[in-house]
């Protein structure tokens, strides 16, 4: 089993231990140390990061670090491999990345205490993103306010930049000191963190030693999941970075409404209301120039056979007219059959009949459709897909029309 030096001292950045071995794990090339201040990802928190320096040759890139489950840390490296069993070396922890670990896990810790204490919402999981974090909450509501209300006291509590203490003790010492929560694994001896007249849970993560350290701690989005409800956060340097970005895209929000950022909110309400407005209207002239189109197309179509065949392609119509367009002429008189390509954007093709009529229109677009490819069906009134070629098309739906029993 690996010593954890970083149990007794977060703050450890450097280490000489040795090499006891050296493995593969998923064919990568770890390192096994007889101990170490690399924290291996566990409990919520993800791995450090760093170099391995032999005592001669270049150093190695640490590039991840788990654990096994018989307590054997294993440290997968990248770069030279002077590194030999039975050496000695120098560890060396990113410090950056620690840092910003202890801030997101003790503020965690911070935060799901706060919603305990104000609401009585337990955390059930915790997840350090390389972006954000979150927690979940067993909680079946939750509200803005109580969101609020947590961030408010959680941020007091680093304001007051009370001690983060690290404590051992036997399981059953810890049944009497209300531990927030216990592990579910029975262990000989649990590490408490402590963050005084606050917050005392079990944790082997690495952790500031005041709140002030933490820095703020800013609530960023809340979601429904299964289990509760996800609670996304960040601390510290994270938490400035990701509000000059939030504002950074405000604020060139703002400059493209021409207005204040905080009325930026407002003016897209209004410009979801005139979208809203105008594609109401175009929906509506649409409407009527397919009426109009319709109302030309079956003046100008003859009979045969007592039934009316239209067969038209558009280079500057979409989909959606010719879909519209198809309706009208089908329900505007009781014996039309309709067969519309479109080549503008997308190309698309849109068979009807009017009700009553003997055809299937779904079976008509699969015969067309084994002849110029592509995907689509529908009903036996009407069907729609796209061809593949669109090639001689209005060529194609002549002839497929032209087959038509009568």
């Amino acid at each position: 089993m690996t010593e954890r030096l970083y149990y007794h001292d977060s703050f450890l950045y450097e280490f000489d231990a040795e090499v006891v071995g050296l493995v593969s794990s998923d064919s990568r090339p770890a390192v096994v140390l007889d101990r170490t201040a690399f924290y291996p990802t566990s409990g919520g928190q993800v791995f450090d990061t760093g170099w391995i320096v032999p005592g001669e040759g270049e150093k190695s890139r640490v590039v991840e670090v788990a654990e096994e489950e018989s307590g054997r840390v294993l440290h997968f490296v990248e770069g030279p491999s002077q590194i030999q069993e039975g050496s000695r070396i120098r560890g060396l922890i990113d410090v950056d990345r620690r840092r910003d670990h202890m801030q997101q896990h003790s503020g965690q810790h911070v935060l799901s205490a706060a919603f305990v204490r104000l609401f009585n919402m337990p955390t059930v999981s915790f997840h350090m993103g390389t972006e954000a974090c979150s927690i979940d909450l067993d909680t079946k509501n939750l509200t803005t306010e109580q969101v609020q209300a947590a961030e408010a006291l959680a941020n007091d509590i680093v304001t007051q930049d009370r001690s983060v203490g690290v404590r051992f003790v036997t399981q059953e010492e810890a049944q009497g000191l209300g531990l927030r929560k216990l592990p579910p694994v029975e262990r000989d001896k649990l590490r408490l963190i402590d963050i005084h007249d606050f917050d005392l849970t079990a944790c082997g993560g690495t952790h500031v030693a005041t709140t002030g350290q933490i820095g703020c701690i800013l609530l960023r989005k809340i979601e429904k999941v299964r289990q509760g409800w996800r609670v996304e956060f960040v601390c510290g340097k994270r938490a400035v970075t990701t509000a000059r970005g939030d504002y950074t895209t405000l604020a060139e929000a703002a400059g493209m409404l021409s207005s204040h950022i905080l009325d930026v909110p407002e003016q897209i309400r209004k410009s979801q209301e005139e979208a809203r407005a105008s594609r109401k209207s175009r929906e509506e002239l649409l409407e009527e120039l397919a009426e109009l189109y319709a109302n030309q197309i079956l003046a100008e179509t003859p009979e045969t056979a007592g039934r009316r065949i239209v067969v038209r392609t558009y280079s500057d119509r979409d989909l959606t007219f010719i879909k519209l367009l198809a309706q009208r002429l089908t329900r505007q008189a009781s014996n039309v059959v309709v067969l519309l390509g479109s080549v503008s954007g997308q190309p698309a093709l849109v068979f009807a009949q009017s009700p009553g009529q003997p055809f299937d229109m779904g079976a008509l677009l699969k015969e067309a459709l084994a002849k110029l490819g592509g995907r689509g069906g529908g009903s036996k009134d009407m069907a729609q897909g796209g061809p593949a070629r669109t090639e001689d098309l209005q060529t194609a739906l002549q002839e497929l029309a032209a087959n038509l029993p009568e």
